[in-house]
């Protein structure tokens, strides 16, 4: 494994961990990535090797990346596939078979070296090769794929697969990380190493990202065993080892009985994952480890030696700068021309209901108010990816794009990749996430637009709970009680951020410059203080990869509770 690092492994982290991801977002040049998920892995895989760390990478090589977003002639939604091509990865010469429905098919392994991107190495597997047949091809070819079937058989080439590559390139690993439910199908694998169940739990760790039922899949499960899931074992094998009878097969509640310890990705997310898998019997402990994001790859380095050297006039100049190289962009796509001295909000994200894109046009005819205030003007932008058979997502996104032609100072962006994102955060002046209190297990994205000098303003959900000091370092929208219906959450959650967008944060940002500085100062200095992702892959090293491998510490079993605290 020691020719796989252009550095030295640091001794505090010379455990070997083989982090498995569906999706890493590594580079704009790499379409490896759907969202957050793949930006939270790319983070993971540069702090690695920032901290010298023995962690490499497994994911997949996805011949048609997620899709791409572009524009019909009416300047909707469209969604493209184009094959991707890479001279930057390196062929590993190794083979290994997979049985998947029956069928033994080829999975063959490149490697992106460290030093391309400065991360982690990261091996990236994929069945489009010769050795296959047509069908068999397809299993890599979209992240995501809508068909069911497609998707057990990434799965099974991920977990599966990925474990096997590493046998055949002959790297030894003591913890397996799985970043969400996907890879799965590797502890079944494993299982082959480690017949007894407390002993392979010393080996494989997961981490849950969030409560969404889309995020945490089931499947028949005499579909699994039918595809191959479960390696070779069969179904009533696994049930009875797992003490799991369920006819639909969580993959969730799979990978809580096969991991040692398990970690949610914020503290409200930590009491939301223990209530919402208290039924589990024979789970493990779920903790809580914070998301972040590396500041290296993502925060503007101008702006921080600004900061740090408390040049004020030349953090706000150039902080304009930035915001006149993203509307640059904004008018090459909509033909709209932005003015860098105008307060200008940013939703940028996932397009799905439950983040709420549509929340400032909740009333139209406020919204139109806000709009056409001529002594508070404003500007504002929307960009993000729905999955491309999420067709609500889409119709979302497509209504905001027809509203928007209304006006000459909102506009909406497609291509939301990481050269976008990261031309978005850089230039907005509020950075705005308004997702249903409960249902945002983390959000990363306002992480690093608050250290490129955007105010957060948000739901006080996911990370933005750790971080918010109303009207010190952001602006927070205080939730409604989630015990209410939803339209009534929504309609109360509208009202308080309106009240704070009209009556703070516009009179702030054009009559008391001073103390518009001081909350972006404030929220750039709080924001790499906590929120860079060195803290967290340290993090995961000492509280997940490292425990229960002393000889003092034993795994820790949870029995089903319908009770839990919200600690």
């Amino acid at each position: 494994m020691e020719g796989l690092f252009p550095y030295l492994i640091d001794e505090k982290y010379s455990l070997r961990v083989a982090y498995f991801s569906m999706e890493f977002a590594i580079d704009q040049a790499l379409k490896t990535y759907s969202g957050g998920l793949g930006f939270l892995a790319g983070s993971h895989m540069r702090s690695a090797n920032h901290k010298k760390q023995a962690t490499i990478g497994v994911g997949m090589l996805w011949s048609f990346g997620y899709y791409d977003q572009t524009r019909n002639e009416d300047n909707t939604m469209k969604v493209e596939f184009r094959r991707k091509f890479y001279y930057f990865i390196e062929d590993t010469g190794v083979r290994v078979k997979v049985n998947i429905n029956g069928k033994p098919i080829t999975v063959k392994a490149y490697l992106l070296p460290a030093n391309v991107f400065e991360t982690a190495p990261i091996l990236l597997l994929t069945t489009d090769t010769l050795e296959n047949d047509f069908l068999s091809r397809t299993i890599s070819y979209k992240l995501y794929d809508a068909n069911e079937k497609t998707r057990i058989a990434q799965e099974i080439v991920l977990g599966i697969g990925g474990v096997r590559v590493l046998k055949e390139l002959g790297i030894d690993i003591d913890v397996y990380h799985l970043n969400e439910g996907h890879a799965l199908p590797l502890a079944f694998e494993l299982m082959k190493d480690y017949p007894d169940l407390e002993e392979l739990k010393k080996h494989i760790v997961f981490t849950t990202h969030t409560p969404e039922k889309a995020g945490n899949e089931e499947h028949n499960i005499n579909l699994l065993n039918e595809m191959g899931f479960f390696g070779d074992f069969d179904a009533r094998q696994i049930q009875e080892k797992l003490n799991y009878y369920d006819e639909n097969f969580s993959l969730t509640v799979a990978a809580l009985k096969l991991s040692k310890r398990a970690n949610a990705v914020s503290k409200i997310h930590h009491g939301v994952s223990n209530k919402m898998w208290s039924f589990v019997e024979d789970r493990c402990q779920i903790i809580s480890i914070t998301n972040a994001q590396n500041m290296h790859y993502w925060a503007d380095k101008h702006l921080l030696t600004y900061l740090q050297e408390h040049e004020d006039y030349q953090l706000t100049a150039y902080k304009k700068h930035l915001k006149h190289i993203l509307f640059e962009e904004v008018a090459d796509q909509t033909g709209k021309i932005f003015d860098p001295n105008i307060l200008t909000v940013v939703w940028a994200r996932r397009f799905v209901e439950y983040k709420r894109p549509w929340l400032l046009i909740y009333d139209m005819e406020r919204f139109r108010r806000l709009i056409n205030n001529k002594d508070y003007p404003i500007q504002i932008i929307w960009a993000g990816k729905p999955h491309p058979n999420d067709y609500r997502g889409i119709s979302m996104f497509n209504e905001i794009v027809m509203m928007s032609k209304e006006f000459k100072n909102v506009a909406v962006l497609t291509g939301y990749e990481l050269k976008l994102s990261k031309l978005l955060k850089q230039g907005a002046d509020v950075w705005l996430n308004t997702p249903r209190w409960g249902r945002e297990a983390s959000g990363t994205s306002g992480m690093t637009a608050a250290a490129n000098a955007a105010i957060h303003f948000s739901v006080d959900d996911g990370w933005h709970a750790e971080f918010q000091k109303d009207g010190i370092n952001c602006f927070t929208i205080f939730h409604a009680d989630p015990n209410l219906p939803t339209e009534e959450q929504d309609r109360q959650d509208y009202l308080s951020m309106m009240e704070k967008l009209e009556n703070i944060i516009l009179p702030m940002y054009y009559n008391d410059e001073k103390q518009w500085l001081n909350i972006v100062k404030t929220s750039m200095t709080d924001v790499m203080a906590y929120f860079d992702s060195s803290r967290m892959v340290d993090e995961y090293y000492e509280k997940l990869y490292k425990f229960g491998l002393d000889s003092g510490t034993k795994n820790e079993t949870l029995k089903g509770d319908k009770s839990t605290d919200m600690k």
